[in-house]
């Protein structure tokens, strides 16, 4: 499977540091894939003269309006393509899909998604001429020399960033949860999950006297240290247009830097309505992928 991945790789222009969705290996594909629900169920091959040319995932969960997203992610080998096997992998996932929801009782509020690259053109083709539609986009975005950082501003009087230690982890996830409230598409996530995948050396918060005003969770890359990731950059609504992102921003990336990231990277909805896309660009940030997410109604 990783090898499938790497063979789609220059076709599809693939971005083999991207911190959406790279280039895995295959104990990385390993671990994703014991965290599926049926791990032998929800994946299905694509085999040929004894290799494996092809696969696709599914993968489940609940966002925060109710939704049920049954996602699927298919990946075919170029010299196969224009044959007819990624319909037949598009087709087995949506029949898959569709006997999950009925085994779940999901029907009235489950929806099929899929997701591809703009770089990925047969992907796209296929998922629009089956009826997909675009619901959004995510923009990735890199700063590729964390050496030339510009000067931070003064903030307002009684604001103070610093990082964030155990007992403010609960503040940290609460400030990031309601930063997305009311936006579409987008997962519930619970305290358990965040301490679950914590990595606080590069987190840093901002305090308005005693409250959380915001958050950048940044962490270095597991496989390659020299690329840092910003997780997230919440700022709460009261306190937006103070200067408070730019300063989280900032302190991350220094933070990235002392412990050998020389790059940084992150992602961002192309409809952000907080215009963080203005902020990162300010900070020197410059885009180098899109993530397109699809979606289409689930008929069972």
């Amino acid at each position: 499977m990783a090898a499938v991945r790497l063979g789609c790789a220059e076709r599809d222009r693939i971005d083999a540091r991207s911190v959406v969705e790279g280039l895995p290996t295959a104990a990385e594909i390993a671990e994703a894939s014991a965290e599926f629900d049926d791990p032998s169920g929800n994946q299905a091959l694509v085999e040929y003269d004894g290799g494996v040319v092809g696969y696709a995932t599914i993968r489940r969960w609940q966002e925060r309006d109710g939704t049920w997203l049954y996602l699927h992610r298919g990946y075919l080998l170029p010299r196969h393509r224009g044959q007819g096997i990624g319909s037949a992998l598009l087709d087995w996932a949506e029949s898959r899909i569709r006997r999950l929801v009925r085994q779940h009782g999901t029907a009235r509020t489950a929806v099929i998604g899929a997701n591809a690259m703009a770089s990925e053109q047969e992907a796209t083709a296929l998922l629009l001429d089956a009826g997909y539609r675009r619901v959004f986009s995510l923009v990735e975005l890199e700063l590729s020399d964390l050496r030339q950082l510009p000067d931070g501003r003064p903030l307002p009087a009684g604001v103070r960033v610093g990082a964030v230690d155990p007992r403010s982890y609960r503040a940290a996830w609460r400030t990031v949860v309601d930063s997305y409230a009311g936006a579409a598409f987008t997962e519930r996530w619970t305290f358990e999950r965040f301490l679950a995948t914590a990595e606080p050396t590069c987190w840093r918060a901002a305090w308005d006297r005693e409250d959380m005003a915001g958050v950048a969770l940044c962490s270095v890359h597991r496989r390659d240290a020299t690329v840092g990731e910003v997780e997230e950059l919440s700022v709460r609504k009261e306190s937006r247009r103070l200067g408070l992102g730019r300063a989280l921003l900032l302190d991350g990336l220094r933070c990235l830097r002392e412990h050998g990231a020389e790059t940084a990277r992150l992602y961002t909805g192309t409809a952000n309505p907080h215009r963080s896309y203005d902020l990162y660009e300010s900070v020197g940030f410059r885009r180098r992928n899109e993530h397109v997410r699809y979606r289409k109604p689930i008929s069972v």
